[in-house]
C-alpha cells in the first residue's frame, strides 16, 4: 500500500532505531537495580576498611577515549568497581566532613528526575510547582516563618550567592547594570564564617577585603555588639551594609549565632539578614536545639542545604526568601531566545543557573515518603549522638573535650607526649586513623589548638559507630606509642 505522500504504510510505520539505543536495556535496567540494592546493603553497616586504589583500577582509568561499543553491564560493573575505592560519604563512620548520607528515596528520585531531564530554567508546568511546594514545605519545617519566594540551587554556594545578590541590588540600586560607580559597599560575618561568604563577595564585585570578619563572643557567635559598630564605622565614613550573614552552625564547631540580636542590629539600620544555614539549620526543627535559632523568622533570606542534614544526595540547597520580587530584581533579563509572553517570569529570572536539574524531586519525595516526624526524629538522633560522643570523649583518659557541641560536631584533641609537637602529633593521628580505615575523621585547628572533629549528620549512623570513634582513636594513638 502506498499513501499519498509516496511513502509505503508498512516502512512509515517502523519505529526508527537510535544509533544510541541501549541493547538489552531491560537486562541492563535489571542488572543496574542490583548493584544499586548491593550498595545500599553494604551501606547498613560501617565496613573494616577503606578498600584502596590498585594497579588495575589504574590501568582502567588510563585507558584512551573508546571509538566502539562495549557492553553495558561490564562498563556498569567497571563503574561500580571504581566508586567502591572511593571515599563515600554515605558510609555510617564518615565523620570527617558535614557529609551527604544518600537517602535511597532521594537516589531512586535521581534517576526519575535525570530520566525525564526537566530544565526548571524555562516554565515547565508541574515541575514548577513542585519546587514551589517544596520551598513551602522546607519553610515550615525550619520555622522560617513565611518565605514569599524561594529556589532550589546546586550547593550553599550558589544559593548564598543568589541571596546576596539579591542583597546587593537592593543596597545599591542598578548595581546590577552599571557596577558599584564609585560606592563602596560591605558585609558583615563571623570570624568562623563558611568561607562561601567570603567568595560571594568577591564574585559579587564588592572584594574580599570588604568582608568584615566580626569578632566571636564568649560562646563562639558572631558578637553582636561588635557587629553593630562596624556597620556603624562603615556607615559613618559612606560605606554601604549590604548584608550581615549569620551562620546557623558553622562547619567547624556547629555553633549558632545569635539571630534575634543579629536582628535586631539589622532592622534599627534597613541592612538585610541573610541566615547561612546550609548546615545546621534543619536543626531548628527539632526540640533538643530549636531554641538555638530564636530570630530566625526576621530573617531577609536563609539556606538550607538538604543534602546535608536532610540526608538527600548532592546537590539540593534551598533558598527561602522574606520579600517576593527581590530574586526578579537581581536575576530577571529578556532575551529574543526566551520570550516572556503575558509578562511570564521563567525560574531563570530567579536564579543564575541556566541548566536546572529539578533538584527539588528528591526532597520532595523524601518528606512524602517519610514524613517531616521521621527526619525530625533522625536530626534528633544525631543531635543525641553529638552529645553522648562528648561524653565519651570527657571519660576517656588522654583525650581532652575542646567544646561541648551545640549541635552535631564535635572537636577534641590527644593529649600529645610533652615532648611532642602538637600539630604534628595530631596531624600523625589523623593520617593513623584515616589509613586505619575503620572510620574517617577531620583534623582541624580551634583557636590555635590542632584537634580533632566528627560531624554526625548521617541517618545511618548508630550509636555503635559513635562509639567506635572513641575506641579507634585510642586504639591507634596506642599503636602509635608503642611504635
Amino acid at each position: 500500500m502506498v499513501r499519498g505522500d509516496g511513502v509505503r504504510g508498512e516502512e512509515q510505520d517502523r519505529p526508527e532505531t537510535s544509533a544510541l539505543a541501549l541493547p538489552e536495556r531491560q537486562a541492563v535496567l535489571e542488572h543496574a537495580a542490583g548493584l544499586i540494592a548491593g550498595a545500599w546493603e553494604e551501606f547498613d553497616h560501617a565496613r573494616e576498611y577503606q578498600p584502596p586504589v590498585t594497579g588495575r583500577h589504574e590501568r582502567l582509568l588510563r585507558e584512551p577515549l573508546p571509538a566502539g561499543p562495549s557492553d553495558a553491564r561490564a562498563a556498569l560493573d567497571a563503574a561500580a568497581e571504581v566508586l567502591d575505592v572511593s571515599l563515600s560519604q554515605v558510609r555510617p563512620r564518615f565523620f570527617a566532613y558535614v557529609a551527604s548520607s544518600g537517602l535511597e528515596i532521594g537516589v531512586l528520585a535521581d534517576a526519575l528526575m535525570a530520566s525525564h531531564d526537566v530544565n526548571a530554567a524555562v516554565t515547565a508546568g508541574g515541575a514548577d510547582l513542585l519546587e514551589g511546594q517544596v520551598v513551602r514545605w522546607v519553610d515550615a519545617f525550619v520555622g522560617f516563618g513565611g518565605a514569599a519566594d524561594g529556589v532550589m540551587a546546586a550547593g550553599g554556594q550558589i544559593s548564598n550567592l543568589t541571596a546576596l545578590a539579591a542583597a546587593r541590588e537592593r543596597a545599591l540600586p542598578g548595581f546590577r547594570r552599571s557596577g558599584a560607580d564609585g560606592r563602596r559597599a560591605a558585609l558583615y560575618t563571623s570570624a568562623e564564617a563558611h568561607y562561601s561568604v567570603q567568595r560571594s563577595g568577591e564574585v559579587l564585585g564588592l572584594g574580599a577585603d570588604n568582608v568584615r570578619r566580626i569578632a566571636l563572643d564568649d560562646d563562639r557567635r558572631m558578637d553582636v555588639e561588635a557587629c553593630a559598630s562596624a556597620i556603624d564605622a562603615d556607615l559613618s565614613t559612606g560605606v554601604v551594609p549590604v548584608a550581615v550573614v549569620a551562620t546557623a552552625g558553622t562547619t567547624l564547631t556547629g555553633t549558632v549565632d545569635d539571630l534575634a540580636g543579629l536582628a535586631e542590629v539589622c532592622s534599627a539600620r534597613g541592612v538585610w539578614l541573610h541566615v547561612d544555614g546550609a548546615y545546621g539549620l534543619p536543626a531548628a526543627s527539632t526540640t533538643a536545639a530549636g531554641w538555638r535559632f530564636a530570630g530566625l523568622d526576621r530573617a531577609d533570606s536563609a539556606t538550607v542545604d538538604a543534602h546535608k542534614w536532610l540526608y538527600v544526595p548532592k546537590a539540593c540547597s534551598v533558598l527561602l526568601m522574606r520579600e517576593a520580587g527581590r530574586l526578579e530584581a537581581a536575576f530577571s533579563h529578556q532575551e529574543s531566545y526566551m520570550p516572556h509572553p503575558h509578562d511570564e517570569i521563567h525560574p531563570v529570572d530567579r536564579t543564575l543557573e541556566y541548566s536546572r536539574p529539578l533538584r527539588a524531586l528528591k526532597l520532595w519525595l523524601a518528606f512524602r515518603v517519610h514524613g517531616a516526624d521521621a527526619i525530625r526524629a533522625a536530626i534528633e538522633r544525631n543531635l543525641a549522638q553529638a552529645a553522648m560522643l562528648a561524653g565519651l570523649v570527657e571519660a576517656e583518659e588522654g583525650l581532652e573535650l575542646l567544646l561541648a557541641p551545640q549541635l552535631s560536631a564535635v572537636c577534641f584533641r590527644v593529649i600529645p607526649p610533652e615532648d611532642a609537637d602538637p600539630f604534628a602529633h595530631n596531624a600523625q593521628v589523623v593520617d593513623a586513623v584515616n589509613a586505619d580505615g575503620r572510620l574517617l575523621i577531620a583534623g582541624a585547628v580551634l583557636d590555635g589548638v590542632p584537634c580533632l572533629r566528627a560531624c554526625v549528620v548521617n541517618h545511618r549512623t548508630t550509636d555503635a559507630d559513635v562509639r567506635a570513634i572513641v575506641e579507634v582513636v585510642s586504639e591507634v594513638v596506642a599503636e602509635l606509642g608503642d611504635a
